[in-house]
């Protein structure tokens, strides 16, 4: 059996991110499940770039603040205590707005790990 302890504060920040990211996944040596921390300020993005996944399944748990995550269909508010999902296939993009008043802490986790992100543009 193999457990893991960990407080994301003590890992490295991804490098060349929009955000700061800590990548417990890769922490974990997880082989199935993308774990990811964010935390994000005014004007800075979750992703790398506006974009989808051909079979990731997708959960961004805002902890703290809020969150807007732009799709074709609109654009989402999603405040802490609440989850956004993102199915196979479906463009996605979470910021926070420049003129923003705070930070948000987001918990993602994706499944399967390997599915790349495919850029999206409208």
């Amino acid at each position: 059996m193999t457990y893991h302890h960990i407080d994301p504060e003590e890992l490295p920040e991804t490098e060349d991110y929009p955000c700061d990211r800590r990548g417990i996944s890769d922490a974990a040596e997880l082989l199935a499940l993308h774990a990811a921390t964010y935390e994000m300020a005014p004007g800075e993005q979750l992703p790398r770039t506006y974009h989808y996944h051909k079979q990731r399944e997708e959960l961004f748990y805002v902890v703290s603040g809020t969150v807007h995550v732009e799709t074709p269909e609109g654009e989402f508010v999603v405040g802490a205590g609440e989850v956004f999902v993102a199915e196979p296939e479906s463009p996605h993009r979470a910021f926070i707005p420049e003129d923003a008043d705070e930070t948000a802490r987001v918990l993602g986790v994706g499944a399967p790990r390997a599915d790349m992100a495919l850029p999206y543009d409208p």
